[in-house]
């Protein structure tokens, strides 16, 4: 290891987390904690995920690399990842998922980590957790149904009730198993852990419920909304402002766990010598363009996402340029002082985190799969399984690309945030030059991609497209299949 300001690092990433849901994004949120990581360190105003839902973005995160590159199939097996990186420079590694499919040893993640733990055999262990995990709305009525008993016994014990009854989304395991780690572990250390309460379906404690909508009888929106979306009602106004809420109170659950993490590092005296990074892996939608969830798509509610990097001893700044997720693992490595691999795509961002300077004012490129129907099921998971879309972005420009239709959509943010006015079809002299200047970016991402062939023709991952699917996938085992099931990746 080389001269570094910080002996250890804690990746925090939350599934669908879209930037507007985190107070530093949108100061009408409630997440006190991780606007508190925000004041202290370098929030990126400007940051894209490399693909619309995890498996798309996740080999950016924890390898550095575009999904489908080399392989043509999801997952990082093969690559050299930040935690193989990290454990080769000698530091311990430990790595803790809420139980998503799609970041297990099936797919590579566990390659480089001391400690591993998925939590996806928990969630498939028993009949009841399996069906609490797809039956929200009954989950949601056990919640209600305890939340008194729960307040009062709190009352009595002098504690705070900040705990769902039921643990389906496994944030306590995670919690944990991170905090077992941080005061056991001899420094120096790097810690992964992914949330996913944010995920659908949003079933967070009462108390969360009531803290962002002020409403004391907050838990009642949980059952009517999940009753309507559980029985494929319209979702009327109504409904899509009450899951916009239990969203809202699933981050701030999260926020609140994140906050016990960060005390962990303080009583085991290791606050000052670790560097916070904190992202979304992809957004959520919620019928801005028509539907809910992150389905196959491009557009900033699903890929612009909150990413925070707080440096102990470091000044808290605001950066304007536009970045993409696939910058966290060399900017991890260069915090540490561990010299990152060669074939790495991202850029450290550890210069503008100590010192301010300014990242390259370079596109941002996403892709995603998309099938006859963007709500098919199984959902696109290989180059295998529908037409590829590849977007760019700069601070002002969105250009998305249907590179086997060869049809275009042009979006100017500043004056469309919603990106509803497609400015392709007649476009000006200015917005002419934008397409020309980003087509090719499209072309040679799309070549790139392609280079390694198409998946899903030799047994392994790349067989993985239809994994939940009818019939399921024999490479894939029950339990897998069972979460992502539950996750509605059928």
């Amino acid at each position: 290891m080389g001269d570094a300001e910080v002996s250890n690092v804690v990746l925090v990433t939350v599934d669908s987390l879209r930037a507007d849901a985190v107070g530093a994004y949108d100061e009408a949120r409630h997440t006190p904690v991780i606007d508190g990581i925000a004041d202290r360190g370098t929030v990126f105003d400007h940051a894209f995920a490399t693909g619309n839902w995890t498996p798309f973005s996740f080999p950016s995160i924890l390898a550095s690399k575009d999904v489908f590159t080399g392989t043509g199939d999801i997952g990082v097996e093969g690559a050299s990842t930040l935690a193989e990186t990290l454990s080769d420079a000698e530091l311990s590694t430990a790595g803790f998922n809420a139980a998503n499919g799609f970041l297990t040893s099936h797919w590579g993640y566990d390659d480089g980590f001391d400690e591993f733990e998925p939590f996806v055999a928990s969630v498939g262990s028993s009949i009841y957790s399996r069906y609490l995990a797809t039956h929200p709305t009954v989950e949601a009525w056990i919640q209600l149904a305890a939340s008194p008993l729960r307040r009062a016994g709190s009352w009595i014990r002098g504690e705070t009730d900040d705990r769902p009854f039921l643990d389906t989304s496994r944030m306590f395991d995670v919690e944990h198993a991170a905090t077992d780690f941080i005061e056991g572990v001899d420094a120096p250390f790097f810690l992964w852990i992914h949330y996913m309460d944010a995920h659908t379906p949003y079933v967070p404690a009462p108390r969360y419920i009531r803290e962002v909508s002020s409403n004391w009888l907050g838990t009642h929106r949980m059952l009517h909304a999940h009753t309507r979306t559980g029985l494929g009602l319209e979702v009327d106004g109504r409904t899509l402002e009450e899951l916009r809420t239990l969203y809202q109170a699933a981050v701030r659950q999260i926020d609140a766990s994140i906050g016990r993490v960060l005390e962990t590092l303080s009583a085991a005296g290791v606050e000052d010598d670790t560097a916070v990074v904190l992202a979304g892996d992809h957004g959520e939608e919620f019928q801005e363009h028509g539907h809910l969830a992150h389905y196959p798509k491009l557009y900033d509610e699903l890929i612009h996402v909150p990413f925070v990097v707080d440096v102990p001893g470091s000044s808290g700044r605001r950066v304007d340029r536009q970045v993409g997720l696939d910058s966290i693992p060399p900017t991890v490595t260069d915090l540490l002082g561990v010299e990152a691999p060669t074939e790495w795509e991202g850029t450290s961002l550890a210069p503008t985190v100590r010192s301010g300077d300014e990242p390259a004012d370079e596109p941002v490129v996403s892709v995603t799969v998309r099938g006859e129907d963007v709500t098919a099921q199984p959902i696109p998971r290989s180059l295998d399984d529908g037409e590829l879309y590849v977007s760019v972005r700069d601070r002002e420009w969105t250009y998305i690309e249907n590179v086997d239709a060869g049809t275009t959509e042009l979006y100017h943010r500043p004056s469309d945030p919603l990106q509803s006015n497609d400015r392709s079809a007649d476009p000006s002299e200015k917005e002419r030059a934008v397409v020309d200047r980003f087509a090719p970016l499209v072309e040679a991402h799309a070549e790139s991609v392609r280079a390694g062939g198409t998946g899903g023709d030799d047994g392994d991952a790349g067989d993985d497209g239809n994994a939940g699917g009818e019939g399921g996938d024999e490479s894939v085992d029950e339990d897998l299949n069972a979460r992502l099931e539950a996750l509605g990746y059928r």
